[in-house]
């Protein structure tokens, strides 16, 4: 008996979700020119999908109205028009585009990170931390993320000028995450 027809094959690419509880997603303005002011994002996503890191999708979503500095009118000021807009624009989004291993340990991470509707390429510097398996039988996946984005480039660009030059915020923000995955299924 001959059949017909097209075979299909079914691929399953393994998901990794973020593991929020050993996460973070944190980062460093200088402000008055002479200090840090550092804050976080306390709630978002992240996935990646496939068998290779490598070839693999990834993506994250930022709930931006999470933004936290431990100063609530800093927060307020940061959430309004002036910066992000929350009301018009609640989340910040990253896409990945390739994740290029340069040695056994670090990567860089290439994406479209979008904010306040605007998305521009990003690069960041990846350290991957391992593989290993929790007393529960899950395995995880670490990464640490780092790099620096002008925020002038997506419309980020409220300041005050000093009276003795220079201005009250910088343009460049250092991005730093620590981040697990767990493997699904």
């Amino acid at each position: 008996m001959q059949t017909t027809g097209v075979a299909t094959e079914a691929t399953t690419k393994t998901k990794w979700v973020i593991d929020p509880t050993h996460s973070e997603i944190t980062f460093k303005v200088k402000h008055l020119m002479i200090s840090n002011v550092k804050g976080e994002f306390r709630a978002f996503t992240a996935g990646i999908n496939g068998d290779d890191f490598t070839t693999a999708s990834i993506r994250a979503n930022i709930d931006v109205s999470s933004i936290f500095t431990n100063e609530e009118t800093r927060d307020n000021h940061l959430r309004s028009a002036d910066f992000f807009d929350v009301e018009n624009h609640p989340e910040l989004t990253f896409e990945g585009t390739s994740f290029t291993k340069q040695d056994e340990e670090n990567y860089l991470l290439k994406g479209m990170l979008t904010i306040k509707g605007i998305s521009k390429e990003v690069t960041f510097n990846v350290e991957f931390g391992g593989l290993n398996k929790d007393p529960w039988g899950n395995v995880k996946a670490g990464f640490s993320i780092e790099g620096k984005i002008n925020r002038q480039d997506w419309g980020l660009s409220w300041n005050a000028a000093l009276e003795t030059g220079g201005v009250l915020v910088s343009d460049e923000v250092r991005i730093n995450a620590e981040v697990q995955f767990v493997k699904q299924g």
